[in-house]
């Protein structure tokens, strides 16, 4: 911090203690308000407080979070880590980060896909980690193809080393874009935003997975050297080598997170040997994948904001004796159009029992009736907990999916469980 001109040294701590006084009132965790008061005084203050510093930039619509304390936590073998640990994931919170670890020399920063183009620039960072694109929130980031673009043009002015996901065309193609990168196979589940070529607009041939190609201009899949072996719950490295996940953290979404997880630390000279049985530590990210018992009942917490979130949360939901509850709102967080919820395919929750709330409880319960999914609405996960307990007394689970701010009402019920 000493390092810093004056104006950049009063800001920092003016922001410091503006989020101090947020946590203090019990307004949040002051990450935003924290970098909004310390831009007013520096506006280049971004810039200033990475210098001196490695940063890696991680983005993309889902998993950026998780991904990010993975990435965290790998990197403690060389020191102390600034990272923006709750998502607050614009430049706001990136400079509170950065500010509270002023002696940090590597960082790790959650990025906004909108916002990459603009913090990559002002921060030079040295490492930029790229794992999908699919819809979410159109009324507020764009189309995710003009984000693919923005994210290549970016990259093509950065030195920045990549690590993507090569499974995933849109974000393989705004990699391509870099003049180093190392690419990973992480698998996609959700494919329904990527069967066009983002490089001429030709149909994509998608066959063997997770094998692409277009057939008209000739781009394909970049040969990864990194790898998910879901089946087998294991990375593999570049030397082939095999190592078992044995994560804390469910599905293959967060075995596809790990081994990108362990692509970045390598980057850095970080071993799996080293870096894996730190990601094994880790149990749950802000909330997510969170365990509460409640009147002898276990409520998992599992956070899904867009459609292909969604799909990997009813991939990891307990078997179907147990019940689930969906929870929407639509705030500016969340965005204001639901009309994603028509893009899920919610009859794999048949023969389940369902609960719905939020506060576009109508929305959702609409779109499950017209899939056939029988539902009850709800107001609060205590009165679920409730009627189930008295109807059959032996239960002892129930997940919660929920959208952004749905979950963070949830979660802040509960105290804000970590």
């Amino acid at each position: 911090m000493s390092e810093l001109p004056l104006r950049a040294q009063l800001a920092a701590v003016l922001g410091k203690g503006a989020a101090s006084l947020s946590r203090a009132t019990g307004r949040g965790d002051g990450s935003v308000i924290g970098g909004k008061i310390a831009l007013k005084v520096e506006p280049d203050l971004l810039a200033q407080l990475s210098r001196g510093r490695r940063l890696a930039l991680v983005s993309a619509t889902n998993g950026k979070t998780t991904t990010t304390r993975l990435i965290a936590s790998a990197l403690r073998e060389l020191g102390p880590v600034a990272t923006n640990e709750h998502g607050a994931n614009m430049p706001t919170g990136h400079i509170t980060a950065l500010a509270n670890s002023p002696d940090a020399r590597e960082a790790v920063l959650e990025v906004d896909e909108k916002y990459l183009p603009q913090v990559l620039e002002a921060t030079k960072a040295a490492v930029v980690v790229l794992m999908n694109l699919s819809r979410d929130q159109m009324d507020r980031a764009s189309e995710i193809n003009l984000l693919a673009k923005k994210w290549r043009e970016a990259l093509g002015r950065s030195q920045a080393h990549v690590v993507a996901n090569a499974d995933d065309p849109l974000v393989a193609w705004a990699g391509m874009g870099a003049h180093y990168a190392t690419w990973v196979s992480a698998g996609q589940r959700w494919k329904e935003d990527s069967w066009c070529c983002p490089e001429c607009g030709g149909h994509l041939k998608r066959d063997p997975d997770p094998h692409w190609e277009c057939p008209e201009c000739g781009m394909r899949r970049p040969e990864a050297t990194w790898s998910v072996d879901n089946d087998a719950d294991s990375v593999v490295d570049p030397a082939e080598q095999r190592w078992p996940l044995r994560l804390n953290l469910p599905g293959d979404a967060n075995r596809a997170n790990a081994a990108i997880a362990m692509a970045t630390a390598a980057a850095y000279g970080i071993q799996p040997a080293q870096s894996l049985p730190r990601l094994q530590e880790i149990r749950s990210v802000a909330g997510r994948y969170t365990s509460v018992v409640t009147d002898g009942v276990e409520v998992r917490l599992l956070l899904a904001k867009n459609p292909a979130g969604w799909l990997e949360s009813f991939a990891v939901l307990d078997p179907p004796r147990v019940p689930v509850i969906l929870s929407v709102n639509a705030q500016i967080p969340d965005g204001k159009d639901t009309s994603w919820l028509w893009d899920v395919d919610y009859t794999v929750l048949r023969g389940r029992r369902v609960f719905v709330m939020g506060e576009r409880r109508t929305d959702l319960a609409l779109r499950l009736e017209t899939d056939d999914v029988p539902f009850e609405l709800a107001d609060r996960v205590s009165d679920v907990v409730a009627k189930v307990k008295a109807e059959s007394p032996d239960a002892t689970k129930i997940d919660v999916i929920a959208n952004y701010t749905a979950f963070q009402q949830i979660r802040a019920d509960y105290g804000r469980v970590q």
